[in-house]
């Protein structure tokens, strides 16, 4: 029961834990606000009983809802009890979301991840770029969807501070989000802040972190990574970059390539969506290999991102497998 809730909340195993402990200390409090209330105006058994439920209906629409909110913020998790209250709201006619009327946060348009940011003139899919190096790919990426009608780059999340790719964003006027481990991997994942800019797909770009479960669970099927090799073959933890060539190059491997493929809870085991090879030639060293693969990231990544954020690419690689 508590993994199925933990599943439908989409959060990491603490944070579920954190707001199950504020649902506690909310339902205690408001109990004991209850009997002290009732106290204090000399309430006893004598009192009509109507006066009684509408102390208890009171406490609870709005002395529990407030306190809620309290311990929310107070242990770190305003963001998710502000969503969940707006929620109650509006099921009770008070707040409308669709309208984002009385509303001035930035979750008043929001959407669950699974879905299009709907705008007045069309559909938009807001994409948020996660990179931890210089961000050559992430470049061609927005270079390529700059005037794109439906989709857009929306922020950039980097996990090393003045990594080329912050530089990239603030070129090209994106907002960037600098996370650090602790709270990516054992707290909310910035899934906050990723719903607030009402991120619907993600693309690591040279992102060096495994995806946390909690990230991969609140968007399924909607987060890519590129691999440079011929996935299943020199993936897994620990190969990246400069590794991989290294490996490929000492196996005596004929070809290498890119491979791009959906994001799951394990490293670079995701469903496949497109490869494209390149020929090692005798000599070649692993820099000039990483060199061939780059000019294949550059020239395919971006196309690709494209094809599967608008569901126009195949699930199977080989529909599409280029030989470069």
């Amino acid at each position: 029961m508590f993994k199925r809730l933990q599943d439908k909340w989409g959060v990491s195993t603490r944070q579920f834990w954190i707001l199950f402990i504020v649902f506690g200390l909310t339902g205690t409090t408001t109990a004991a606000l209850t009997r002290y209330i009732t106290s204090w105006l000399g309430m006893d058994e004598s009192t009509f009983w109507v006066w009684k439920v509408l102390l208890r209906v009171g406490m609870l629409v709005f002395g529990y809802q407030a306190i809620l909110l309290t311990y929310g913020f107070l242990l770190g998790q305003w963001a998710f009890f502000w969503k969940y209250e707006k929620k109650l709201l509006n099921k009770l006619g008070v707040w409308s979301l669709e309208s984002g009327v009385n509303d001035s946060t930035p979750n008043s348009k929001l959407q669950t991840p699974n879905s299009k940011l709907q705008t007045p003139n069309s559909q938009l899919t807001h994409i948020a770029i996660f990179a931890s190096g210089a961000g050559s790919n992430a470049e061609k990426i927005i270079a390529h969807l700059k005037n794109h009608s439906s989709i857009k780059v929306s922020l950039i999340v980097c996990n090393k501070p003045g990594a080329g790719v912050l530089g990239i964003a603030a070129a090209n006027q994106i907002p960037t989000l600098l996370i650090e481990k602790e709270r990516f991997f054992r707290g909310d994942a910035y899934l906050p802040e990723l719903r607030s800019r009402e991120i619907g797909f993600v693309v690591l770009a040279g992102f060096l972190w495994k995806v946390p479960d909690a990230l991969v669970a609140a968007y399924p099927n909607k987060i890519i990574n590129i691999h440079p090799a011929l996935l299943p073959k020199y993936g897994g933890k620990g190969m990246y970059g400069m590794h991989v060539h290294e490996a490929v190059i000492a196996a005596g491997e004929k070809e290498s390539g890119i491979t791009i493929h959906y994001v799951n809870e394990h490293f670079d085991e995701g469903a496949p969506i497109f490869q494209a090879t390149c020929p090692i030639e005798p000599g070649d060293t692993p820099e000039k290999l990483a060199e061939k693969i780059h000019v294949l990231e550059h020239r395919h990544f971006p196309e690709v991102v494209e094809r599967v954020v608008n569901r126009e690419s195949s699930i199977v690689s080989r529909e599409y497998k280029a030989q470069d």
